[in-house]
């Protein structure tokens, strides 16, 4: 365990917390731009997160006045601790990564606060990053080894073969990734997520999330991805990847996942976010599970709307399961009642009418605005925090907000 922090530079980091508001993402623009001037470092990353409007300079910056804010009080981080832990795992961040991000984090406080970061204050952010550090570290080394002593179980990248791709929706294909080796493949939890790395010709790197949208049968993966016009990886994969073709994947990883337990679960999701709702829908029917379970999912119309038909089996599977299909535009081709159940997107009066407000888990993923509306309301239903679950592609930046 890391040691304890002094006194001092409790003080001294919760002290710096005004200037951060006022330039934490000056700093953290900084610190990526130190960082990535190697290419090594560069290349752990997810590029798309980054860039004049990229949020994860952002995020980190909400993070970081967090950690000062709550320094003196670290179980309010727990949560965040995971979250980081895991995505670092995704990526394969190591302990011999760590001093790179100190020199870069340091060096842009001193450059972007100039005067103001005094002697103390650098010692004391530097003493501040190393317990944390140390901390995640400590945590990702555990996930690391969990993961290297499952069945099918790896670390690092593993070559997978593309057995089979499906066409969801028009923009939205599956594709099944079958182990290079012929072996089997850790079980991951319903609602995790695999790293992809991609070598696009004339490109760095690229890394990529995607949720496995299956349940586990520790021998293949599936994910779900949506085509995005603008989205390299996405195209890449879609228009450039055919069955037999290898990919580099990293293992299972993600702190977003569906609990056990016999509450009522809500399964809320908006586009290509029905990804983990359909794993844990999965998994729930496999089990037999006899929980009120409901699926509620958003898409723009029945061209962009995927997996329709497989959710609808798999409620049917549910003593207690029903599925809302909701379509922001319907076509006047599409048959309410059949190729969507509700015109419109999911909106607070509607939880409140037909979920289980009082007892129900809500698990939720989709695009940002969806995210902060759908919390918004469930907050200000009463709905505690420990049961409203949500997933987010990139960081979380507007999402916590709510």
């Amino acid at each position: 365990m890391p040691r304890l922090l002094s006194e001092q530079t409790i003080a001294t980091v919760k002290a710096t917390a005004p200037a951060l508001a006022a330039h934490g993402l000056a700093i953290t623009r900084e610190m990526y731009a130190n960082m990535f001037r190697n290419p090594a470092i560069r290349d752990l990353f997810n590029q798309s997160h980054h860039g004049d409007n990229g949020s994860q300079p952002q995020a980190l910056a909400g993070a970081i006045l967090a950690y000062a804010q709550n320094i003196d009080n670290l179980e309010a981080l727990t949560g965040a601790v995971e979250r980081i832990a895991q995505k670092h795992v995704g990526l394969q961040i190591l302990p011999e990564h760590y001093p790179y991000v100190a020199d870069a984090l340091l060096a842009a406080i001193k450059t972007v606060l100039g005067d103001a970061a005094t002697d103390a204050v650098m010692n004391a952010w530097g003493e501040a990053y190393w317990f944390l550090a140390d901390v995640l570290i400590e945590r990702e080394q555990t996930i690391y080894r969990e993961i290297a002593s499952a069945t099918g179980g790896w670390n690092g990248w593993r070559d997978f073969v593309v057995a089979d791709i499906i066409r969801e929706s028009n923009i939205i294909n599956s594709f099944v990734l079958r182990p290079a080796d012929g072996g089997p493949v850790v079980r991951q939890k319903p609602g995790q997520y695999l790293t992809l790395w991609l070598s696009i010709p004339g490109q760095p790197p690229l890394k990529r999330n995607y949720t496995v949208s299956a349940a586990s049968d520790g021998a293949s993966y599936r994910i779900t991805v949506k085509r995005e016009p603008r989205g390299l990886a996405s195209r890449w994969l879609h228009d450039r990847i055919s069955v037999g073709d290898s990919l580099k994947v990293g293992a299972p990883a993600g702190d977003f996942f569906l609990q056990p337990g016999a509450s009522p679960v809500v399964l809320l999701s908006g586009g290509v976010g029905l990804t983990p709702m359909v794993a844990m829908l999965e998994s729930l029917a496999a089990e037999g599970a006899r929980r009120q379970v409901l699926f509620a999912h958003g898409a723009f119309d029945a061209s962009a709307q995927a997996m329709a038909a497989h959710v609808r089996e798999l409620v049917a599977k549910l003593p207690d399961g029903k599925a809302v299909f909701f379509h922001e535009a319907p076509s006047p081709a599409s048959v309410p009642g059949g190729d969507f159940d509700e015109e419109g997107v999911i909106s607070g009066d509607w939880l409140k009418r037909q979920t289980p407000i009082a007892e129900a888990d809500y698990y939720i993923c989709g695009p940002r605005p969806m995210l902060r509306d759908v919390i918004a309301a469930l907050v200000a239903a009463g709905v505690p925090a420990g049961r409203i679950h949500y997933e987010f592609f990139g960081p979380a930046d507007e999402a916590l907000a709510a």
